[in-house]
């Protein structure tokens, strides 16, 4: 007979609020620290995690991911593993400032050849691209974690896209219809190798709901 199944639960953990006044789409660039807010969006996903068997964590490369993982390490007393295969998506409207811009602004006729095709999509990273690179980065945390906890600090998209992957659903979709805020947690339960389950909480969300709301 075999015996039960070896638990291990995979947390995907978005970074909490950036310090952004002037409204840049930041993506892959770095030198974007976390807001005041944003720092007390970490600690408290750090003190809701405080109780957990958390035993590996991961972030992206980026500022934001990198504070928003401190503290849940500190607190389980381990180290920060980096791995830019949870890295923000590539995207070619980098750099632009969006705050206060109509969506319509990037249907100008100058942005036409970066949006031929909403389904890969054509101005940035493709969806499966994007997908299998967090797929394998979250089977090495869980064998890193086998029978604990991991938590990778990643970033809206990377993390929305690997939950549809691993539902098997499409991987294009309406980004306002996302279930990703802030700080937000996408946890992923495995049995053995097979995942059990997913489910998402929002740590933070007093927090958000007694700010402004940003998206960051």
């Amino acid at each position: 007979m075999t015996g039960p199944a070896e638990r291990t639960v995979v947390h995907l953990l978005r970074h909490g609020e950036v310090h952004n006044p002037e409204g840049v789409l930041y993506g892959r660039l770095d030198g974007y620290h976390l807001s005041t807010l944003g720092a007390q969006m970490a600690r408290a996903v750090a003190q809701h995690l405080e109780d957990h068997d958390v035993t590996h964590v991961v972030a992206s490369s980026l500022l934001r991911a990198q504070e928003t993982a401190a503290p849940v390490a500190a607190s389980h007393g381990v180290p920060v593993t980096t791995d830019d295969r949870v890295i923000e998506a590539g995207n070619l409207f980098e750099g632009a400032r969006v705050a206060g811009m109509r969506p319509s602004a990037f249907a100008h006729p100058r942005h036409w050849s970066k949006l031929t095709n909403p389904l890969r999509p054509s101005w940035g990273e493709a969806y499966d691209l994007i997908g299998a690179r967090m797929v394998e980065a979250i089977a090495d945390a869980r064998n890193a974690a086998r029978g604990h906890e991991a938590v990778i600090v990643s970033h809206q998209l990377p993390i929305w896209t690997a939950r549809n992957l691993l539902m098997n659903r499409r991987l294009w979709h309406d980004p306002r219809k996302r279930e990703c805020r802030l700080a937000s947690l996408t946890t992923l339960t495995y049995h053995d190798d097979e995942l059990a389950s997913v489910t998402y909480c929002e740590p933070a969300a007093a927090l958000l709901a007694a700010s402004h709301g940003g998206t960051g």
